[in-house]
């Protein structure tokens, strides 16, 4: 099975260190920061982020520029991270991740929006080793959310040398947006509700196979994992 976190908000938080990273990233691109006001954030691809916010700016070239934001908010990030030390795994991520490496069959993976090189930063800075997930599928490698499953379950079989079902693949993550990507490619969908934008209701409305509070609970989800992921109605008494 390949089980595919999501980070911000399922992984981790950065009290808005990525959001303030993002604005400081204006100041090596025209002198003032970038302002915010208004872009969506939540389960998006950060390419998809910058287009909005490069429209906000008045920015009229923003594919062109593209790889100077890039470079500029990684840059603005390291030091936002370091020296804002706010930066924290969620209940549960390390136990899990640790529970899950014991399970025979199993790969660690990611599925986000963030670019390579800032969702490693953010990672590093939550204690979580970005070397431990065998296979990322990035914010740079699709221009939707629905893109990145293929790109995951392509990497997996490249990697191992074998197919991996889009039905043995776990996505977990926090948003609507990441059950909405699982259910295009037929992949199971675990959604946690421990980021800042999607409450439990928000998540129930888009049934998952299983929502959680927070991912605290182990034993619960490992056995869950073991038993092949099983959808509400495919659960004893569904």
């Amino acid at each position: 099975m390949l089980i595919l976190f999501d980070i911000d908000g399922t992984l981790l938080l950065t009290d808005g260190a990525g959001l303030r990273a993002m604005a400081d990233a204006g100041h090596a691109m025209r002198g003032a920061p970038f302002a915010l006001d208004g872009v969506t954030y939540a389960g998006r691809l950060d390419t998809l982020i910058w287009d909005d916010v490069a429209r906000l700016n008045g920015i009229d070239d923003p594919a062109e520029r593209h790889a100077e934001f890039r470079a500029a908010y990684a840059a603005a990030l390291a030091p936002r991270l370091t020296e804002e030390r706010r930066t924290r795994s969620l209940p549960g991520v390390p136990a899990l991740l640790d529970a899950l490496d014991e399970i025979e069959g199993v790969t660690l993976g990611l599925l986000t929006g963030n670019y390579p090189e800032t969702g490693r930063l953010k990672l590093e800075a939550a204690e979580l080793d970005p070397d431990r997930f065998a296979i990322a599928s990035w914010g740079s490698d699709g221009r939707s959310r629905r893109a990145l499953p293929p790109v995951a379950l392509e990497r997996f079989e490249a990697r191992f040398g074998h197919a991996m079902p889009a039905e043995r693949t776990l996505i977990i993550g926090d948003t609507p947006h990441d059950i909405d990507c699982a259910r295009a490619s037929g992949c199971r969908v675990l959604a946690v509700a421990t980021g800042p934008s999607a409450t439990r209701a928000d998540l129930h409305a888009h049934t998952p196979d299983l929502l959680l509070d927070d991912l605290s609970d182990t034993g619960v989800i490992v056995e869950w994992i073991r038993s092949g992921c099983p959808a509400p109605s495919e659960q004893p008494g569904g």
